[in-house]
């Protein structure tokens, strides 16, 4: 399974990777509507967040919405989702995100696009 990988030492906390990945997703360049957040601490460490693709949030969800593909990447069927949220309230990476401007929560897919946005290779692809 590919998965996306990060080395938060090389992360310049340029953003570009959230702003690519919620302009990719959702049509605009927003932070807050990117599957992986960027944080950086008052000592100026910094912590990329993205999905580890564990499946803990499968386990909660009361209506099945949520599985794992083919590829073993975790997906969200968005047709039978009741936006109840238990899978964020559980998830270890909190990287099952949601957003008031919709009705489901989202998350990363690994499809990579970030990884080739990032400047100094932070965010990378790698088998698991």
């Amino acid at each position: 399974m590919k998965i996306l990988a990060k080395k938060e030492e090389l992360c310049i906390n340029c953003h570009l990777c959230e702003e690519t990945c919620s302009k990719a997703f959702f049509k605009e360049e927003n932070v807050e509507k990117a599957a992986l957040r960027v944080k950086v601490d008052e000592e100026d460490n910094k912590r990329i967040a993205t999905c580890t693709q564990c499946g803990k949030c499968i386990d909660v969800c009361p209506v099945q919405a949520i599985y794992r593909d083919k590829n073993g990447i975790v997906r969200i069927n968005k047709d039978i989702c009741v936006g109840c949220f238990i899978c964020v309230s559980v998830c270890p990476e909190e990287v099952m995100m949601q957003h008031d401007d919709y009705i489901e929560p989202f998350k990363c897919i690994s499809c990579g696009l970030c990884a080739k946005k990032c400047p100094t290779g932070a965010l990378f692809i790698e088998e698991k």
